[in-house]
């Protein structure tokens, strides 16, 4: 078969392993003429990558691109043409056994979260998709017993296909309105993943959500809500499910009560396999979060310094504003979305916000939503990150909360949200050397 890899990122690699060993004929095409290629491969780099692809007979599109583009590019090409990596793991898995998660921000913390129920109930449960494994590098490594926990972005979830038989929709805001046309687009992006579903699957939602709970009814799965009976629910200060007690909220080492959801979220998943109290209650009293994610870095001078670069919206900032009752400041600001600030500039004022240093391209549009609500203590972040901390860092007193939590994306200054998540950590910890002590790091 005569097949095009569209894109040679992480994904776009294994995705060339992939159909290689399989014996396809392939040829790279991607839009950065300076790309490496594997030495002899054929290959179309630069500004006309997308033209002409109705030679092939499979175009594998890496999930950063949108269809949309390919097919602008190409009028003519048959829609069965273009698939996904995505699309081919559902089509080659040795395992049914796949749980399916997406939502606007949680599906890290709670794939991990379902992925580690999973193995501490003595399951062999693999976990990939958008939280950085390629699907496709776990095939061989599973078997017909195996679990897979795939986290899904609205990016690979486009030209879905596949059909879970356990599907996770979590909280559903507004987000990524740079890539998709409009709101209605990235919801039906989700929907994708519950499409297919028969009545013998099982979706589960958020019911808070109109938009999770329409997403998770796209197809003709067995609906169940989380954080509301009769799936897992908080219940004076208890998760409880079907009258189990599987731990206390305030023995979770996830920071913010938002983690209070994506606990439930896991534990509503796994108890559609299992219903080991002890595994589930392990998992919630001993993770404490993914990398970038209200990530605790050091202490100086005490303060506290949180790294939450993963937060790119204005609902994750207000999460984590809402997570800490200490005097803070916080540093927002980045490239555009879309979005709108109004809504975190009223929880900016009403949550103990000392200072907000603004930076990057949103630096004017967020100021502006901070002053139609009468909020004035801001100030201009800086143009690096050492520039950042040590303003912060000039300004804190002894119990302030500082946070890494801009609302926006990292591009501009940043190549991405680990860079200026690896930039913030760097920066702190350079200010705790300069102080003369060591940082107090995070158990």
């Amino acid at each position: 078969m005569n097949v095009a890899i569209l894109g040679f990122d992480t994904e776009g690699r294994s995705s060339y392993d992939f159909y290689k060993a399989r014996g396809d004929s392939l040829t790279i095409l991607d839009q950065n003429p300076a790309a490496a290629v594997p030495e002899g491969a054929a290959s179309v780099l630069g500004e006309h990558y997308l033209q002409d692809l109705d030679r092939f007979d499979l175009i594998v599109r890496t999930a950063g691109l949108p269809p949309q583009r390919i097919f602008e590019a190409n009028p003519s090409l048959a829609p069965g043409k273009v698939t996904s990596q995505v699309n081919q793991f559902f089509e080659s898995s040795p395992t049914a056994h796949i749980i399916g998660v997406t939502g606007t921000k949680g599906k890290g913390t709670t794939s991990t979260l379902i992925a580690r129920m999973l193995t501490a109930a003595g399951f062999d449960a693999q976990l990939a998709g958008n939280i950085g494994v390629p699907a496709l590098e776990l095939l061989p490594t599973l078997t017909a017993d195996s679990w897979v926990v795939l986290e899904l972005s609205s990016f690979q979830l486009s030209d879905f296909r596949g059909r879970p038989p356990l599907a996770v929709c979590l909280m559903v805001v507004p987000e990524h309105l740079n890539w998709h046309a409009d709101f209605l687009d990235y919801t039906s992006a989700k929907a994708q993943l519950f499409a297919f579903q028969t009545p013998e699957d099982t979706a589960i939602y958020f019911p808070g959500s109109d938009a999770s709970k329409a997403i998770a009814g796209s197809g003709h799965a067995r609906l169940i809500p989380f954080f509301e009976a009769p799936g897992a629910v908080v219940v004076e200060g208890v998760i409880t499910i079907d009258g189990q007690s599987i731990c206390r909220t305030d023995e979770l080492k996830l920071l913010g009560a938002h983690n209070w959801q994506n606990a439930c979220a896991a534990v509503t998943a796994a108890w559609q396999v299992t219903q080991n109290v002890e595994a589930l209650r392990s998992v919630l009293t001993s993770f404490s979060g993914l990398e970038h994610r209200l990530e605790f870095v050091a202490t100086v001078a005490g303060a506290r310094y949180y790294d939450d670069s993963f937060g790119t919206t204005p609902e994750t900032a207000i999460v984590a504003l809402q997570a800490f009752s200490e005097p803070k400041l916080i540093i927002l600001g980045g490239a555009d979305k879309g979005a709108s600030y109004a809504e975190l500039a009223q929880t900016v004022k009403d949550n103990n916000v000392r200072l907000a240093l603004l930076i990057g391209d949103q630096a004017s549009a967020i100021q502006a939503a901070l002053e139609a609500v009468d909020f004035h203590n801001f100030m201009p972040g800086g143009h690096s990150m050492d520039e950042i901390v040590t303003n912060a860092a000039a300004r804190t007193q002894p119990g302030d909360v500082v946070l890494l939590s801009t609302a926006c994306a990292s591009f501009g200054m940043f190549h991405d949200y680990k860079d200026r998540g690896q930039q913030f950590t760097k920066a702190v910890q350079a200010l705790a050397a300069a102080a003369g002590s060591a940082p107090t790091l995070a158990a």
